[in-house]
């Protein structure tokens, strides 16, 4: 079944020259020469995806657009009519978010999260920035201690708004923040805390004792690595820790800990000492 706004294998039905026709039970979907490989063949299967043109015909391609339909993306605003405005998400035909779909009215070189969708009216592929009330934290779907995939949506007072699995929002605190972030980014991260009412905090590290586990198995593959010494201790940067360990200064202290009363590193004057 053909969808469009997403990839499709589909097979080479015919040969022109202005490229191939892709079976799709009827006509045919056009994939410009410009776009086919090479080494193409009448009777290959091949990915690609399915969007309609200025003309409104099926066009394939084997471009990669910034985002399919359902995705949330950062896209840069290439121009603007009276109707709406026009992003590059990758493609020869720019997508378009109607004015009625802004939150604010668009600038060419803004940057703006959108969520991609399927226009009831024309069945063509259209984004749009009023995402916030297909987002919900009413019926919860994670629980704490869960994986999750996470889009940055925003910045706040406290911290980063994120999209949780395209479902529903949490703030990462400033303070749990040991690396460099921005809005677009797609991070994975944890469910930390869900609150009684149903706000959900999140970090990016493991959560509990199981990430110590694993921390410390890091701390001492460093520690034999460098000779048995590493010149790190509970007066270091959080930025230090941060950028030679990729852990927070309290999971370096945890681990650090742990190996310690398990008579594996001792520590030093300037840093930690593996045991020998």
């Amino acid at each position: 079944m053909i969808q469009v706004g997403v990839y499709n294998t589909l097979k080479v039905s015919r040969k022109v020259d202005f490229g191939f026709y892709l079976d799709d039970g009827k006509e045919g979907i056009l994939l410009p020469v410009r776009f086919a490989p090479k080494d193409l063949r009448i009777g290959d299967e091949i990915k690609v995806f399915l969007y309609h043109d200025s003309d409104n015909r099926l066009i394939a391609t084997t471009q990669e657009p910034k985002g399919i339909v359902g995705d949330i993306v950062k896209l840069k605003c290439v121009s603007t009519t009276e109707h709406g405005a026009f992003l590059d998400w990758g493609l020869m035909k720019d997508i378009f978010v109607a004015k009625s779909q802004q939150l604010a009215r668009m600038k060419v070189g803004g940057e703006y999260v959108v969520k991609i969708y399927i226009d009831e009216q024309t069945g063509r592929i259209a984004a749009t920035e009023k995402i916030e009330k297909q987002i919900s934290n009413e019926e919860l779907t994670v629980k704490e201690g869960e994986e999750a995939d996470l889009y940055v949506q925003r910045i706040s007072d406290l911290g980063y708004v994120m999209l949780i699995n395209g479902k529903h929002n949490g703030l990462l605190h400033f303070n749990d923040v040991f690396r460099d972030i921005h809005v677009g980014d797609r991070l994975k991260g944890f469910i930390k805390t869900i609150r009684a009412d149903n706000k959900i905090d999140i970090i990016l590290d493991r959560p509990g004792y199981s990430k110590v586990e694993n921390e410390t198995e890091k701390i001492l593959r460093l520690l034999k690595d460098n000779n048995g010494y590493l010149p790190y201790h509970d007066k270091s940067t959080p930025e230090d820790i941060y950028s030679f360990f990729g852990m927070s200064k309290k999971t370096f202290k945890m681990s650090t800990g742990a190996l310690y009363k398990q008579h594996k590193i001792d520590f030093a004057k300037n840093g930690i000492v593996l045991v020998e």
